[in-house]
């Protein structure tokens, strides 16, 4: 039964608090923007089954609330709230599940369809509840027409907000649903009980029946959704959504709610810093950055040694803070010429052998006068050369280093990749390079930096690339560009989308981190656990959510050091005594959800969850064309145009289309269909003259189709 989003000028809404401020606009007359908001497309075109941000800019200050809708009339056309100063968002009556805002404005609409298509409006309002601007931008999104898959359809829950306090509302949005939907469940925990269900939605009927666990505060929508209102401890835990189609097939899907316990405090670090190998076994040639957790406030000095003693001869750099100028940063005998060392401590090691492997110790000095020391593990697996790794690519990436920054620490924006005929790099903060977002630029044969107009003293620019910020805001959040230009003229860009986190994990909750978030089959996967308790006297590792013992994979008993192998053991994995998991040769089958569950001396039992995907690599894709060869008409202009199509059999994958072994560079005679599966020229020139290929890649693989050779003969 859904809950009618009702805004009265007199009287009360059902949606207190943060949507009373919605209900206002129904009675006041819109002012004439005076602030200059823009607002973008990212990407600029968009087709069926793909994500688009609307992408805002020069937000006005001292905003209370943000308010979009669709079209271009406000009232009854909301589709969500968000309320700056409590930091909370809401849904209105036209949100599908499937639209995320964010704080600085922006608008994400996942799975878009050509029903998106038509005008959206962003309405700011400040303190006094008076409107600030009102913004609208038009948004086409285009039908696939050449034939290429669509992406998995395979069920997912997403939580809104993703971090979740006593109190407030969340809403967890269904994607994905089936097209011939007869109706679904929601049930509270990982097990379908009659019992544990919450709500059954009958699609046919658009009528829903409450179950035994629906507690009052639930609403459901006929869009798979549930909002859960008021939050409570109690609510924490596992939620499934089941859904029945009408050939009687059924799927699930899970999500797993905590509260924040934080509250948006940061927690006290640790007066002893701790140090983190990203990734945990580097492969050779490639790169590992050494990243430091807790680092001294007052630091004076930091140290960088290979080994475990500390001498001058083992000393790899130094990064020393002087109040009366700038810090310095200088080179140790044992610097090799592919370290780089951060303000925050963290070092990064480049081209990495073999002879990388071992112990690296951190020595940092204070003000106050006092030395600690802290040693860290690298490992280098040659076997993952990077010469034969498949998940190695040469396509240029930005990596967030720590993949979740949290307000008021540092995120190095770590660059891979980069070109070695790099001439020069620019930073810009936006989805476009252009001067007014730029944030900082090198150039290499000076060795000099330029700052943009975005520039702040809290970035710095390494020549490898990469971006440091420091102190980070929420204001931080967005996406960034970095161009490079090269010694062939040509440019390459990449992008990256930052969040920053205005709350941390308390450090003594237990969780599990995902060291490749995307596996490959055939590869391993590592399931490395944090803040295992110490008087750890047994764990067990479960494949799916319940506790049961033809799901079991392994119980290792710490105190006697002995192992139990369990049913569900595939006799590919391992378990350590520091409760990480790891895969091996990992299948399609791996695919689920994995619960660890550790007992203590005191008898006491703790649980968490992780959810492992394992992707497929792509197959070789193909091209087909209208015509090989073409004649030319006055030695120039052709009349004749060409069409190539990428056909490939994978589903869920990007295309990039090649010319003579370089990304194509399109002119105004090029035009890609919307899914860019379809290449078309029109008219052919001489010039175009070459090898034609397609790239199709997924976030783990990646194949090019064989060339195709396109004929221009003169007339």
């Amino acid at each position: 039964m859904e809950t009618s989003f009702v805004l009265l000028c007199n009287g009360y809404s059902p949606w207190q608090g943060l949507l009373l401020t919605a209900s206002l606009l129904t009675c006041w007359h819109i002012s004439t923007s005076t602030a200059h908001v823009t607002i973008e497309s990212v990407p600029p075109h968009v087709v069926e089954g793909e994500n688009v941000l609307l992408l805002v800019d020069n937000l006005p200050e001292n905003l209370a609330t943000l308010v979009w809708s669709k079209g271009v009339k406000i009232t009854d056309n909301i589709i969500g709230l968000y309320a700056l100063n409590k930091g909370l968002s809401a849904p209105g009556p036209l949100h599908s599940g499937r639209e995320t805002l964010y704080h600085n404005g922006s608008l994400l609409l996942r799975n878009v369809t050509w029903k998106d298509t038509g005008s959206y409006t962003l309405q700011t309002l400040n303190r006094q509840e008076d409107i600030v601007s009102t913004t609208t931008i038009d948004l086409h999104v285009h039908t696939s027409y050449c034939g290429c898959p669509c992406s998995s359809a395979q069920i997912t829950i997403e939580s809104i907000p993703s971090s979740i306090v006593e109190g407030t509302n969340v809403l967890l949005v269904a994607h994905n649903i089936p097209e011939n939907l007869r109706s679904f469940f929601w049930y509270k925990g990982g097990i379908v009980f009659k019992s544990s269900e919450i709500v059954w939605h009958i699609k046919a009927t658009n009528s829903t029946v409450l179950g035994p666990a629906h507690s009052g505060r639930e609403i459901v929508y006929s869009n798979g959704s549930l909002l859960l209102q008021n939050f409570t401890w109690a609510d924490t835990g596992f939620y499934t959504l089941r859904t029945l189609s009408r050939d009687m097939k059924t799927e699930l899907a899970h999500v797993q709610l905590q509260v924040d316990t934080s509250h948006c405090h940061h927690y006290p670090t640790s007066a002893q810093p701790t140090i983190e190998s990203v990734p945990p076994s580097a492969a050779e040639g490639g790169s590992a950055l050494l990243v430091v957790h807790s680092l001294p406030k007052n630091i004076l000095a930091i140290y960088w040694y290979k080994g475990t003693i500390v001498i001058k001869d083992h000393e790899i750099a130094k990064y020393s803070v002087n109040t009366n100028s700038r810090p310095t940063n200088t080179v140790g005998l044992a610097h090799s010429g592919r370290e780089t060392l951060y303000s925050n401590g963290s070092l990064l090691i480049q081209n990495l052998t073999r002879s990388d492997t071992g112990s690296y110790t951190l020595k940092t000095l204070t003000r106050d006068g006092k030395v600690g020391l802290t040693q860290g593990q690298l490992l280098v697996d040659t076997s993952l050369s990077v010469c034969c790794n498949p998940l190695t690519s040469v396509q240029l990436m930005i990596e967030p280093v720590p993949q979740n920054a949290v307000k008021g620490e540092s995120v190095l924006l770590l660059v891979h990749n980069l070109p070695k005929n790099m001439l020069s790099f620019a930073w810009f903060k936006s989805a476009y390079s252009i001067p007014n977002y730029k944030i900082v630029a090198y150039r290499r044969d000076v060795n000099y930096i330029y700052k943009g107009p975005l520039y702040s003293r809290r970035a710095m620019v390494y020549p490898n690339g990469s971006l440091l910020l420091q102190d980070v805001m929420e204001s931080d959040a967005g996406i960034y560009t970095l161009q490079i230009f090269k010694s062939d003229l040509h440019f390459e860009i990449a992008y990256i989308l930052l969040h920053v986190y205005t709350c941390r994990i308390p450090p003594s909750q237990l969780f599990i981190d995902l060291m490749t978030p995307n596996v490959l089959e055939g590869t391993n996967a590592l399931l490395l656990v944090h803040n295992i308790p110490e008087n750890l006297q047994a764990f067990s590792w479960y494949k799916e959510v319940n506790i049961l013992t033809r799901h079991l994979i392994a119980w290792k008993e710490i105190t006697d050091n002995e192992s139990w192998l369990g049913p569900a053991y595939s006799r590919r994995v391992t378990v350590y005594p520091n409760g990480s998991l790891v895969l091996y040769n990992t299948t399609q089958n791996d695919t689920g959800l994995y619960t660890l569950q550790t007992l203590n001396t005191q008898f006491k039992t703790q649980e968490t969850h992780v959810y492992l995907h394992i992707y497929k690599p792509v197959t070789q894709p193909f091209i087909q064309v209208t015509s090989t060869t073409v004649t030319a008409q006055n030695s120039v202009v052709l009349s004749s145009s060409v069409d190539f199509t990428c056909l490939a059999d994978d589903t869920g994958v990007s295309i990039r289309w090649i010319f003579n072994n370089q990304s194509l560079q399109f002119t105004d005679r090029m035009t890609l269909s919307p899914t860019k599966c379809a290449l078309f020229i029109n008219p052919v020139r001489r010039e175009d003259t070459g090898d034609y290929q397609c790239e199709v890649f997924n976030p783990v693989s990646s194949k090019t189709s064989l060339p195709f050779s396109l004929v221009v003969r003169n007339d």
